[in-house]
């Protein structure tokens, strides 16, 4: 596969936003990422919950994904179904690495096109929002979102998981999360962060998805 994008143009197709939540009395942070897709909502309904599409942009998927079945992403993130309201919402845990955060994505007919929405909620320690802000999951998402639009774009196309990581550590993959990265910033600072730490924190979660992992 070759993945072939303007980076700055793609990054610019997602609006971010920040907000802060509660669960069970604990702060949360909430990163909001929209993006439009030139489809119809049923097809970008299928694209985003049937096992056989995700599989074609993001990533492998196994398990029932209906309302209180339990899923896992190949290699990622795995949960509980909590809510689906085809075709316009769901709402899964995502459970990960020991903790769980919550991801809602919901899908709005605009003309001939589809905007969908991703929210994903987290209780972030304030050291490690400090540390990278929400760029941390906020560009692994924006990857996520290109992978969506190549495939809308080209639903037949062949999709390599191992090759769209290796793209994002190309010039051109690394450039693209330059961009994210600033967005995300831009956004937590429009949500009252420090500009300066937002910044730096950016530039830190940049290196964190640009470097090459040592073997």
């Amino acid at each position: 596969m070759t993945i072939t994008i303007d980076p700055a143009a793609t990054a610019g197709l997602v609006t971010r936003e920040i907000r802060t939540g509660e669960r069970d009395g604990a702060p949360t942070k909430i990163a909001v990422a929209r993006r439009t897709y030139a489809t119809d909502r049923r097809d970008l309904w299928q694209a985003v919950t049937t096992a056989e599409r995700i599989a074609r942009w993001f990533l492998p998927v196994s398990g029932d994904l209906t309302v209180g079945g339990r899923y896992q992403l190949e290699g990622n993130a795995g949960g509980t179904v909590e809510r689906c309201d085809a075709p316009e919402t769901f709402a899964v845990t995502w459970e990960f690495g020991g903790s769980v955060s919550w991801l809602e994505v919901s899908l709005t007919e605009a003309g001939d096109d589809t905007v969908l929405e991703l929210v994903h909620e987290a209780s972030v320690p304030q050291e490690l929002w400090d540390q990278y802000g929400p760029g941390a999951t906020g560009v692994g998402w924006d990857l996520g979102l290109v992978g969506l639009g190549l495939h809308v774009a080209d639903p037949g196309a062949p999709f390599d998981p191992k090759a769209a990581e290796a793209w994002s550590l190309s010039p051109q993959g690394v450039e693209f999360a330059r961009f994210a990265a600033a967005g995300w910033a831009d956004a937590a600072i429009a949500a009252g962060d420090d500009p300066d730490a937002a910044r730096a924190a950016a530039e830190r979660t940049l290196a964190f998805y640009t470097t090459v992992p040592e073997v």
